[in-house]
């Protein structure tokens, strides 16, 4: 499967970024392109188990349910269950690291997915640029 992955250093610490981050339904909160963003059920972001549903523009809806979340590690990690996008059985990762020379935090986000070839090359951009990377850098200037 293929791998996408985008990384940042945040001007706040880990741990400040990690209280903020492990809120799975405030994802259109911090990321550009996005309208909306719910859980389903309306119950807590942080509840493994829990369906996020994103509006982006237009009728584009994503819909990822919380696979994992550890606090100790501040990290969790998703399944993709519907997607605008030509990918399948994709999931994806968020971590939160301190930068121990400078009490920075180290963000990664990444994700592995399916697709057809013709598409693979694409959508492996599409997450590690339009959508990884330009996430973490919108999340860098909120903490700026």
């Amino acid at each position: 499967m293929p791998r996408s992955y985008a990384s940042a250093v945040i001007d706040a610490t880990a741990d400040e970024v990690w209280a903020y981050l492990r809120d799975f339904g405030n994802l259109a909160d911090w990321m550009p392109g996005l309208q909306t963003s719910v859980i389903e059920d309306g119950g807590p972001g942080d509840r493994v188990g829990c369906v996020r549903r994103v509006w982006g523009h237009g009728d584009s809806v994503f819909r990822e349910r919380l696979a994992g979340l550890d606090d100790a590690e501040r990290s969790y990690w998703y399944q993709v269950l519907e997607a605008p996008l030509p990918i399948r059985a994709a999931s994806a990762r968020l971590r939160v690291a301190p930068v121990t020379g400078t009490g920075q935090a180290f963000v990664e986000w990444w994700g592995e997915f399916a697709a057809d070839a013709g598409d693979e090359e694409a959508m492996g951009k599409t997450l590690s640029h339009g959508i990884y990377a330009t996430g973490l850098d919108a999340l860098a200037r909120r903490f700026s």
